[in-house]
């Protein structure tokens, strides 16, 4: 065996593919160097031939070594249940001795001799022959996560496992506002974009809670939201929320800081806040088109530091039932939380010293590794610093649950629907806190395509496979389960990660990245499995070119696909009629990185494109110019073929050079129509906003995530385009 094919097989053990094709057809063959570097992110250092070979051979034999596997993912229906154990050979008789601990501690034990057991695999390792066996548990565990152990009769300790066995049920959960042919409608905004009168120049929690009874009076099922997910104070212009310090916190910029009970017993605090000069730095902060998150922040900051010190002196000092309080909050988030906390702690003291301290990764060495003695000194010597990070999560945690309860109290049928990034930022606090579990030296992207001939490198750190499984999921499973919390659904971003994921070596082109498989039935199952417990709907975002393998696995598992009216046509172009429409999505018109339909129809974010010179060439705009002409059309032609055209208006697109309120409502209602399960709308679209919130392949060039909608919530109420559309949506999702 050569040495290109003995890398080939060590790569493809560990999941990366050795070729892809690209969206014009074109195999792509990953070089060497790719998948070397690729290895080396995981963990597998290679270097000779002979390392390599090896490497291979530990990798083969591994799972024939180890007598029980990392994980077993059963679905339900699995019967009968056969866990594969894995043997050296053995002498006739040799017994051993299982203990299966189910969730709940009940215990179920027994007794078996290995060579009753059927045999299902053999191979020769060093001139012995290993068997798999299948072991048949006399009974099916129920739903959750169970623990299994063997051990041999004999004592030999080689011949002792530990295996977590995770029974998963056989679909997500559905809503009952969803059974039967039941469709749902809601809007779906960016939090930090909503104006109101009261909050501090950033749409708030508390801004939620209105804005999603306002919703609910309006007919709306659920109301979408932007990933939540914890950014970094330190920097509080790093605004993507798709590029989260961790998924497994909140932003604590989202607070509303009036309605911490805090403020209303502190007359510190209050008299800080009704300062004239802090007042009117509010009121400045509240004018501004785009969020200032390095003034909202400061501001939010300086009197969260005033509550959390009254808070500590008198609740905590006297452990009456709020400081109480706290404890069991931080008791139930346990050693994540505390991490966390620690990783904001030490990051502010070390940015202090030195501003381009933007992460861990530039922390001094000692402090780099979280079970380090200098972690462990510093988190008892700033125990207060720690607190306060702490504090500040009890807070949006609460506040977040306040507004899912008003919510599910208006009746909304699905409520807060929240959104999980793909992953997190490598400099952020879930990368310092789980090391092991991402592959430091990678990113996740997406090959070349017509929009970015180059690729894209979105500077995303994946999850490794291997670990994923060695750690019994628990990484993936403590993500969903956050994500999942105060939440009726959760979007997956890039659901195609479930099965696979596109990784670029550091320091790397794009096209120089390779596909990375993941367990995608057990990842399923597992989703499955919190989504039911969570009582938690599951959308995956399912844009762009996905593998037909991802639709087939993730129907059956009642995910819902994701449909956006700009891309469903038939085969000349025309836009779908809404019967051809699968029931099993979410619809939209547009999303937070495509055009609004204003936007869209004023060929704005296509001048916008070329002023950036974001077209990869005139080739490539010229076309799309001119089909956004007679996309136009197509709109005008199928609304018509609908019934839904607007009183004089016809079917020439010159004769209507801007989108009018009832032409948008008139849209809106032919994407209601279709038999998807859920519907979303953007504010923008509907209040005819021509700005999208972020421009893909931008940074500083376009105010990404920063644009706030143009009215106050307070006055949505009295606004006829909000309201004209949302009853042409009540008409057809009554």
């Amino acid at each position: 065996m050569g040495h290109s094919e003995i890398l080939t097989r060590l790569s493809r053990l560990c999941g990366i593919a050795p070729e892809w094709h690209d969206i014009w057809g074109n195999r792509h063959e990953v070089s060497p160097e790719t998948k070397k570097a690729l290895l080396a992110a995981m963990g597998v250092r290679v270097g000779s031939e002979a390392e390599i070979a090896d490497l291979l051979r530990e990798r083969e034999e591994r799972p024939w070594r180890r007598v029980l596997p990392p994980v077993l993912v059963l679905r339900e229906g699995s019967s009968p249940v056969e866990i594969p154990i894995s043997l050296p050979p053995l002498k006739a008789g040799d017994a051993f001795d299982w203990v299966l601990t189910l969730e709940d501690d009940r215990q179920e034990t027994g007794r078996f001799i290995a060579e009753d057991l059927p045999v299902r695999e053999e191979r020769e390792i060093g001139g012995s022959t290993f068997t798999r066996r299948a072991f048949p548990l006399p009974l099916v565990p129920p739903a959750g996560y169970h623990a299994f152990h063997l051990t041999a009769s004999s004592g030999d300790p080689d011949l002792a496992g530990d295996m977590r066995l995770i029974a998963a049920p056989s679909s997500c959960f559905r809503p009952g506002a969803l059974e039967g042919t039941g469709r749902v409608w809601g809007p779906a905004f960016q939090l930090y974009g909503v104006r109101s009168r009261q909050n501090w120049g950033i749409g708030d929690f508390g801004d939620l809670g209105d804005a999603v009874e306002f919703w609910a009076k309006q007919g709306a099922g659920l109301v979408g939201l932007n990933p939540l997910h914890s950014l970094f104070p330190h920097a509080p212009a790093h605004a993507s929320p798709y590029s989260p310090s961790s998924r497994l916190f909140l932003n604590v910029w989202y607070i509303d800081v009036d309605s911490i009970p805090e403020f209303a017993e502190s007359e510190t605090a209050r008299k800080l806040v009704n300062a004239p000069a802090f007042k009117a730095r509010l009121a400045d902060l509240r004018r501004l088109d785009l969020v200032d998150y390095e003034k909202v922040a400061a501001s939010k900051k300086e009197v969260l530091e005033v509550l959390y010190a009254y808070f500590r002196k008198t609740h905590l000092r006297w452990d009456d039932a709020r400081g109480r309080a706290f404890r069991n909050f931080q008791n139930s988030q346990g050693k994540a939380l505390r991490l966390h906390a620690l990783f904001e702690a030490i990051q502010e003291h070390f940015h202090r010293e030195d501003p381009s301290v933007s992460g861990w990764p530039d922390w001094p060495e000692e402090y780099r590794d979280p079970g380090a003695p200098e972690v462990a000194a510093f988190a008892l010597k700033q125990i207060k610093r720690v607190e306060f990070y702490e504090y500040l999560q009890w807070q949006a945690d609460l506040q977040l649950g306040e507004a899912a309860r008003r919510a599910r109290d208006a009746g909304m049928g699905i409520g807060v629907y929240r959104d999980l990034a793909v992953s997190i930022d490598g400099r952020g606090a879930e990368a310092w806190a789980n090391q092991r579990t991402y592959a430091l030296g990678a990113s996740v992207g997406a090959p070349p395509d017509d929009f970015n001939l180059k690729g894209q490198d979105w500077a995303l750190p994946p999850m490794v496979p291997d670990r994923l499984r060695e750690a019994g999921y628990a990484p993936f499973i403590a993500t969903l389960r956050r994500n999942m919390r105060h939440a009726g659904a959760l979007r997956i971003d890039h659901v195609m990660g479930l099965m696979r994921l596109f990784w670029i070596p550091e320091g790397a082109n794009p096209a120089d990245g390779a596909y990375v498989h993941y367990p995608i039935e057990e990842m399923l199952g597992i989703l499955a499995l919190e989504s039911r417990r969570n009582g938690c709907l599951v959308i995956g975002e399912d844009l762009g070119t996905v593998p037909d393998a991802v639709r087939a696995a993730l129907g059956p598992m009642g995910v819902l696909s994701t449909r956006l009216f700009y891309f469903e046509r038939s085969w000349d172009g025309s836009f779908k009629p809404p019967g051809e429409y699968p029931a099993q999505a979410a619809v939209a018109v547009s999303t937070h990185d495509l055009p609004t339909l204003s936007g869209w129809w004023q060929g704005v974010d296509l001048m916008l494109r070329a002023q950036l010179n974001l077209f990869p060439s005139d080739e490539i705009r010229d076309p799309q110019i001119a089909e956004r002409g007679l996309d136009r059309g197509r709109i005008l032609a199928a609304l018509e073929r609908e019934g839904l055209l607007p009183p004089g208006v016809g079917l020439d697109p010159a004769g209507v050079p801007e989108i009018t309120p009832d032409l948008t409502a008139g849209i809106h209602a032919y994407v209601a129509r279709t038999p998807a399960r859920a519907m979303l709308v953007q504010p923008e679209d509907l209040l005819g906003r021509p700005e999208q919130a972020n421009l893909p392949g931008t940074t500083e060039e376009h105010p990404n995530w920063q644009r706030k909608l143009p009215s106050d919530l307070e006055d949505w109420a009295g606004d006829p385009r909000l309201l004209r559309t949302a009853e042409a949506l009540r008409r057809e999702r009554p």
